[in-house]
């Protein structure tokens, strides 16, 4: 795909209106200044590409995501102005999967440890291999983030527990604690994500961008107001040609065919 050509910590697969994005970056698929760069352009891309209506991140081989490239550490402390680029980088590469207008399932096979914790946490779905965990290690290295997105997905207690002890939480553990929407065997994971970002694609394409828009804008409205804005967004949907085809296809018991528009 044009603008996604030689990337170096990431491979994109575009199929039935599915993009899987896998990371490449071993041995541990630590995220770098170049792992940023990269996936901050993937997402902006993908978020545009009308043929793409639903995403699923995963890493390569044993590991989700290690967390932050620590070797890079000392040159962002000696650079001038290092740790606000640094930083804004960081949040960057975050707020584009989780402000991405199409849905992303994270397909979690392995280890998501630190910034590759949050990484899988600003995905809209979450799925994990019985053999991987989550665990934010802040602590163990004298540093800190990533409270306020832990907190989005874990209780309270959890959220505390997981940031104060740095504590590995298992896939199972995840599934239980409703922290993820499914916990499968390895080879049952991507099937699975597959499956899914499938059923999504198949919905009315506007309409799905819609629903993300406002979990996005309305997670932290009063409920009145929340309700309010969905309210307008159907509003906004029912002259859309694709809205008027899925009625129609209702009516005449077919298939809809979706444009985007």
């Amino acid at each position: 795909m044009k603008g996604l050509e030689q990337l170096e910590k990431f491979r994109v697969e575009i199929a039935d209106h599915v993009a899987t994005v896998t990371i490449t970056a071993p041995p541990v698929n630590a995220q770098g200044r170049q792992f940023r760069e990269e996936i901050i352009r993937i997402f902006d891309i993908l978020g545009l590409d009308r043929d793409v209506r639903a995403i699923i991140l995963t890493g390569e081989g044993k590991t989700f995501s290690a967390g932050a490239d620590l070797s890079e550490r000392s040159a962002i402390a000696d650079e001038p102005g290092g740790y606000s680029r640094h930083n804004r980088l960081v949040r960057a590469a975050f707020d584009v999967v989780m402000e991405c207008p199409k849905p992303v399932i994270a397909a979690v096979n392995g280890a998501a440890i630190g910034a590759g914790c949050v990484l899988a946490l600003v995905s809209d779905i979450l799925l994990v291999s019985d053999k991987a965990f989550l665990s934010m290690t802040e602590v163990d290295y004298g540093l800190a983030g990533g409270v306020r997105h832990v907190l989005r997905s874990f209780s309270p207690s959890d959220a505390r527990l997981m940031i104060y002890t740095a504590r590995r939480i298992s896939g199972p553990e995840l599934y239980r604690m409703n922290v993820a929407s499914a916990c499968l065997a390895p080879d049952d994971l991507l099937p699975e994500a597959r499956a899914i970002a499938a059923e999504i694609a198949g919905k009315v394409p506007l309409a799905v961008v819609a629903a993300k828009r406002s979990f996005g804008l309305t997670e932290e409205m009063p409920l009145r107001d929340g309700y309010r804005y969905e309210q307008t967004q159907t509003a906004a949907l029912a002259n859309t040609e694709d809205t008027k085809e899925a009625l129609a296809a209702f009516r005449e018991k077919r298939k809809p065919v979706f444009h985007g528009r």
